[in-house]
């Protein structure tokens, strides 16, 4: 059990309350970013629905291949529902490179990291399920999308032999820019309520096959409407039914919502262990599998970090100085803000620059306000859709003023 969970102790208290039968029906995983916390959280939700009928003879057994493991390998159970925003696409790309550099070396690791390209990409698209999106007037648009992916990963089944590596590379192309798509046009920031109500519905159906699973990730960025939803179905949770929350901050979850799930607390790995990592599940070569998980990941952003931090410390600069930057240069120099996760550095970078500013007067309340102008500011453009240039075109006229109230 867990053999894909590396370095995180929590795994042997998972494995001792599964064989024992103590799993809660809720439970919180709660830890750093990029520690495992979602890889724990589908491989519980593997073990659970494990008939236990395989060679081993062992419920779990990493290597299973009854149809239950199957499914859950490639993130298909429909028994799982997925939902709560992440930044999936720069994962996507480094499982794309791994995957197509393994096929093209004929390597022994080919299929693992076949599986790693799979569900990487299944990790945004089962965030985008009917039974979530029933009734919403974005299915209508998103569907689509998703079952073009869904046509194209069929190509890639683990069970079917793979195209040669003109035709491969070209169908994990068309994967990746639906994926961005898909993300950069319906990920939402905080989970919508609907959704809550949806999956409460689903919930209660009787399954015929194992238990059900259902995954909320980041569940400290949930409004208050939202959590106070949730909180009415682990007050009365249905049988057989399983919650699985993750967070990064503990401390953001409703107390109520604490007290009735059980925490299993995930650590910061080592810059070893972090490197250890890179290596074996992307297979970096070179310098790269000495870098920490975040940092790999983002050499796959179409523009550097340092670059999209410069362009922010120029921009505030500017401002300060009482010019007013071109929005649409401002995002022409860090593509579109494509995948959204760049606009979040950039806003990183004001807010990184504005402390380092030697403002004459009332420097706390000065760098208080602009923070909360960044964060209004992301808020414009990943909950209420509006463009990134008009959002820093608001973002200029909100910094200027504050300039103008603090001189």
């Amino acid at each position: 059990m867990f053999d894909n969970l590396l370095y995180q102790s929590s795994s042997s208290l998972l494995c001792e309350d599964i064989l024992n039968n103590r799993l809660p029906g809720a439970i919180l995983l709660s830890g750093p970013a990029a520690s495992g916390k979602l890889t724990c959280a589908l491989e519980i939700a593997r073990i659970l629905s494990c008939s236990g009928v395989n060679q081993y003879n062992q419920r779990g057994h990493w290597l299973c291949d009854c149809p239950s493991c199957k499914k859950n390998k490639e993130l298909s159970n429909t028994n799982v529902l997925l939902a709560g925003p992440r930044d999936c696409s720069l994962e996507i790309l480094a499982a794309k490179k791994a995957f197509l550099q393994a096929s093209f070396d004929n390597s022994s690791f080919l299929m693992a990291v076949r599986y790693l390209f799979i569900r990487s990409v299944r990790k945004l698209t089962m965030r985008f399920s009917q039974v979530l999106w029933e009734g919403d007037d974005k299915l209508s648009k998103l569907a689509p999308i998703v079952a073009a992916i869904d046509e194209d990963m069929e190509k890639l089944n683990p069970e079917k032999s793979l195209p040669d590596s003109e035709k491969l590379e070209k169908i994990c192309d068309n994967i990746v820019k639906n994926c961005e798509k898909l993300e950069s046009s319906f990920m939402y920031d905080s989970l919508p309520i609907s959704q809550i109500r949806r999956a409460s519905v689903w919930a209660h159906m009787k399954s015929v096959s194992g238990k059900k699973i259902f995954i909320i990730e980041n569940a400290e960025r949930m409004l208050e409407s939202v959590r106070n939803a949730l909180l009415k179905i682990l007050e009365e949770p249905p049988e057989d039914m399983v919650f699985i929350l993750t967070t990064s901050n503990r401390g953001a979850v409703m107390p109520t919502i604490l007290s009735r799930v059980r925490t299993y607390n995930f650590t910061e790995r080592s810059v070893v262990q972090q490197q250890e990592v890179v290596n074996r599940v992307f297979h970096a070569a070179g310098d790269e599998k000495n870098l920490l998980i975040n940092d790999y990941l983002q050499l796959f952003l179409p523009v550097k970090p340092s670059q999209i931090k410069q362009t922010a410390s120029s921009y505030f600069n500017f401002l300060m100085n009482g010019q007013i930057p071109l929005a649409d240069t401002i995002v022409k120099e860090c593509n579109g803000f494509e995948p959204r996760f760049m606009f979040k550095v950039f806003l990183t970078g004001i807010m990184e620059t504005a402390r380092g500013n030697d403002f004459s007067v009332q420097r706390s309340e000065v760098c208080a306000k602009i923070t909360e102008f960044c964060r209004e500011c992301y808020n414009c453009v990943t909950v209420y859709n509006l463009s990134p240039a008009a959002a820093i075109e608001k973002l200029s006229r909100d910094l200027s003023a504050v300039k103008k109230l603090f001189q």
